[in-house]
């Protein structure tokens, strides 16, 4: 890859799981010389120094963005638009700013109202397609990107230059990168990841909602359930966001589900058994050709 990644200064706002993980693997490459975190929990940056994540917590905008070569906007996507207010003024020309929020056409809205011309040309919009349900600095972890993996959707005024950077330094986190428009990330998101959450959070609360008993109802529930409402774990101020900015999409996601919990709900009320049948099928089908593609 050579020293054209490397990155003196790197400033990571809001050095969380996702933050955080990208400090460490950058730090572990080699491709980062001097850290700065930025953040709402001075215990969770502390935590972050202590560790090994971050050289140094920002005093203020103005001395952590002077000199940064990069910028990762880190925290849950419905801060995005006030820190990027906040940073606007304080950013140099060549400073390259990428996210890593899990929508992407409210952001460029974002950047395109907030940021100068200068700085939408090294702007580069990301998302890792990885986590877990934790969060905060405590969660950060190396190798949480190794072969999962990253969209890039840089708008028209990015720079090339500026998307390979950080095309490349994603690489060297051990993540696939691909480049997709904005409207296709979020598209495919609210299908495969959105929707998906959204359901996990609505069976615990069915199953909170309906039963006198909780503790009791779950002490006899398998594995199946635990697996099916694992991301139920997930920061509610998280999923809060990113629903809301992805909410037009998301919409005809949850209507074009409910389509089919209907149809599944006739062939059960028609006591068809035949159709039930094909409509588990075909979902077995589906799943075990995803699985035998994605090895």
């Amino acid at each position: 890859m050579g020293n054209t990644a490397t990155l003196t200064k790197l400033v990571i706002i809001g050095v969380g799981l996702i933050g955080g993980s990208f400090a460490l693997a950058l730090r572990n490459a080699g491709l980062v010389k001097h850290i700065v975190g930025i953040g709402r929990s001075q215990q969770n940056l502390h935590y972050a120094l202590a560790h090994g994540i971050i050289d140094e917590i920002a005093i203020d905008l103005a001395t952590a963005l002077h000199n940064a070569d990069m910028v990762l906007l880190a925290m849950p996507v419905g801060q995005t638009a006030h820190v990027m207010a906040q940073i606007a003024t304080h950013l140099q020309a060549n400073t390259i700013i990428t996210d890593a929020g899990s929508t992407k056409q409210e952001i460029i809205a974002a950047a395109r109202h907030l940021l100068p011309m200068q700085n939408r040309h090294h702007f580069v919009p990301g998302h890792p397609i990885a986590g877990t349900e934790e969060s905060g600095a405590h969660a950060a972890q190396a190798t949480l990107y190794a072969s999962k993996h990253v969209i890039l959707t840089p708008l028209p005024e990015t720079s090339t230059d500026a998307t390979e950077k950080v095309c490349q330094l994603w690489q060297a986190c051990g993540a696939q990168v691909s480049i997709m428009s904005a409207d296709e990330h979020d598209q495919v998101l609210a299908a495969t990841s959105h929707l998906p959450h959204i359901l996990a959070f609505t069976m615990m609360n069915h199953l909170r909602h309906n039963s006198s008993d909780l503790a009791h109802l779950l002490h006899f529930a398998g594995s199946g359930l635990r697996d099916f409402t694992r991301i139920a774990s997930s920061s509610p101020e998280m999923w809060r966001d990113i629903c809301l900015t992805n909410r037009e999409i998301l919409l005809q996601q949850i209507d074009k589900y409910l389509y089919e919990l209907k149809l599944l709900r006739e062939s059960l009320e028609k006591n068809d058994g035949n159709t039930l049948e094909e409509i588990f099928s075909q979902a077995q089908h589906a799943r075990k050709k995803w699985l035998k593609n994605s090895h």
